[in-house]
């Protein structure tokens, strides 16, 4: 199964969509660069974005540097041999540290391994990871995404890639996750680099804002 690895996966897909789909010409004019930004598969790439759900990158980067503290590459097991009070101090929520904690679990008995997934059809991956407690699509998505770097993932309920898409597109408001994902259906099977596109493009209109969550 091919992944996005390097800058050339980048610039291969971006070929085959402004291609497909000419409306992304001036999409990828404003957006410029499209950045790769990919992280190895394992229990540390999903840790780093539980952490960083719902908090500013600032806010994520501070708690994940306390984490880092009891292991880097952060492992299931290090992760389990540490007691849930030391973790609540780093600054991890209580259901953020419940789903970790479950996550750590299923890899420590075998039921799960979040470097394997990379090696799996998306829909069988986002399963295996949305079956476990507080790990949505949104968190599957985005480590599909940006640790295991599979091509054709759309992260459909994306604030940033909604608001993108009525931007890009002149839309009356902003999508719901259902339209955005049938939106997106015809870039596979480079729908992973079209979010990434969609992401960059909101970031240009904002400045330089970041909006990849990674």
């Amino acid at each position: 199964m091919r992944r996005i690895e390097t800058e050339a996966d980048i610039a291969a897909g971006m070929a085959d969509l402004l291609a497909a789909d000419p409306r992304l010409i001036p999409v990828a004019e404003v957006a410029g660069p499209v950045p790769l930004r990919r992280r190895p598969p394992g229990f540390d790439g999903l840790a780093r974005i539980v952490c960083g759900q719902q908090l500013s990158v600032a806010s994520a980067a501070a708690i994940w540097r306390r984490m880092e503290a009891y292991g880097s590459p952060l492992t299931a097991e290090r992760f389990l041999a540490v007691d849930d009070v030391l973790w609540r101090a780093t600054g991890l929520s209580a259901g953020k540290l419940k789903s970790l904690r479950a996550v750590a679990i299923a890899e420590a008995e075998g039921r799960l391994s979040c470097a394997a997934l990379a090696d799996h059809p998306a829909d069988e991956a986002t399963a295996q990871l949305t079956a476990l407690p507080g790990i949505g699509p949104w968190t599957a998505e985005i480590y599909l995404l940006f640790c295991a770097g599979h091509p054709d993932i759309w992260p459909g309920g994306d604030l940033a890639l909604q608001v993108a898409l009525a931007e890009a597109f002149g839309l009356s408001g902003r999508p719901t996750d259902k339209v955005a994902r049938g939106l997106a259906a015809p870039w596979s099977p480079w729908r992973g680099v079209a979010a990434r596109l969609m992401w960059a493009y909101y970031g240009a209109r904002r400045a330089g804002r970041q909006a990849q969550p990674t």
